[in-house]
């Protein structure tokens, strides 16, 4: 059997989520967010974040419109990061005057389409867009690009602090050259993610190294900034750092100006960090059951009992959908099968408790990820005060 982790809530707490979906009429595959947790996570992360640092919503742990708006309402920010055209033209549409960083560096057709297909009307927010550069060749061709467009370019340049996954290390001279001689290129930000320092281990003082080595690097690059294009200059750059993580590290601006965050507001279980411990899960997949057996039975049963024996004491059950990047929580005891496998049309689990669970009966799963499972729901269920509430729609699925 495939291990699940503990359910993070009682029983009695899916029991009446359940009765409220019953009640709301739902009866297919649904994301649930639960408003009242998703309060006290927004109250903790304005209590936590210090006063000198900004904070950035990352869009794409929280897709939807609504969620969005209500983040930087609560938050009192207009800065965002997305990590796609795609998702950053939705993201200016809820945003047109607001900050947005790129999380990620694009293609030059991806770059242009996205001008070429941007409304009129966004185009003047659009020029408060930081497009992400990780390598000389790639600011040798933005320039180029630039050049040939007459379109000017806010420039972030993306710096290594330790991942390893990409991005300027040490030496960022070339780059700042360029910079300095460009007509069409400004440097607006400097951008370092460090998501492994919360997850390694502290062994021989490894995670304090890893956090002073991560530091060092940032700390250069504003150097290094400064020398290149006169002293200040990196004062006056957006200085992000963090993830929702990591966020935690930093108490003042004399390093990173701003933080970026979005996760920690659902907490998935990836998130099930030490440092994290104050935020509530927030985020729920509930979908029903459409086939309840008193039997575990696998398929060619009859060949399979000769090898394996007769079959399992419990009950085989299948699900509307599955295949979520997301683990059962309740009922408590449900798991998945190796020998059967996984299916995203109808998800087998087995389930050895009582009561036995019948057909209608919710299943509830807690994602592991926000960005990478929300998007697969075109339905958000928000419960609040013990009942459905709303429903939000998602942005349109992009990666």
């Amino acid at each position: 059997m495939t291990p699940r982790p503990r359910a993070p809530l009682s029983a009695d707490y899916f029991s009446r989520l359940s009765q409220a979906l019953h009640r709301a009429g739902i009866g297919e595959p649904v994301l649930v967010i639960d408003d009242d947790r998703l309060s006290d996570n927004l109250k903790l992360l304005t209590q936590l974040l210090p006063s000198p640092l900004a904070y950035r919503i990352v869009a794409k742990s929280l897709p939807s419109a609504p969620l969005l708006e209500r983040v930087a309402r609560q938050c009192r920010t207009d800065r965002l990061m997305s990590f796609n055209t795609h998702m950053l033209r939705q993201v200016l549409e809820l945003f047109p005057t607001g900050d947005h960083l790129m999380g990620k560096p694009v293609t030059l057709t991806a770059l242009d389409n996205f001008y070429t297909q941007l409304p009129r009307r966004l185009r003047a927010g659009g020029q408060k867009i930081h497009w992400l550069a990780d390598t000389a060749d790639r600011l040798q061709a933005l320039q180029l690009y630039a050049a040939q467009k007459r379109r000017p370019l806010n420039i972030g340049l993306e710096i290594d602090i330790g991942l390893h996954r990409g991005g300027f290390e040490t030496n960022l001279a070339p780059a700042l050259s360029l910079l300095a001689q460009s007509k069409w290129l400004t440097l607006t930000a400097l951008m370092g993610y460090e998501p492994h320092l919360a997850k390694l281990p502290n062994l021989h003082n490894w995670r304090r190294h890893a956090q002073t080595n991560s530091r060092r690097a940032y700390r250069s690059a504003m150097a290094q900034i400064d020398g290149h294009l006169g002293a200040g200059t990196a004062d006056r750059l957006i200085r992000n750092i963090g993830g929702s993580g990591t966020f935690r590290l930093y108490r003042d601006a004399q390093m990173a100006n701003e933080v970026a965050a979005g996760s920690v507001l659902v907490k998935p279980s990836d998130f099930d960090l030490p440092s994290l411990s104050g935020f509530k899960p927030a985020s729920f997949i509930a979908t029903p059951i459409l086939k309840a057996l008193n039997t575990i039975r696998l398929p060619a049963h009859e060949q399979a009992t000769e090898l394996l024996g007769d079959p399992e004491a419990g009950q085989m059950i299948f699900t509307h959908g599955g295949y979520w990047m997301a683990d059962p929580v309740f009922p408590k005891g449900l798991g998945y099968h190796d020998l059967f496998g996984r299916s995203s049309n109808q998800e087998m689990m087995t389930y050895k408790r009582k009561p036995r669970l019948t057909v209608d009966d919710h299943v509830f799963l807690r994602p592991r990820q926000s960005e990478a499972v929300f998007l697969q729901f075109p339905n958000w269920a928000i419960y609040r005060k013990g009942k459905i509430d709303a429903v939000w729609a998602p942005l349109s699925p992009s990666v």
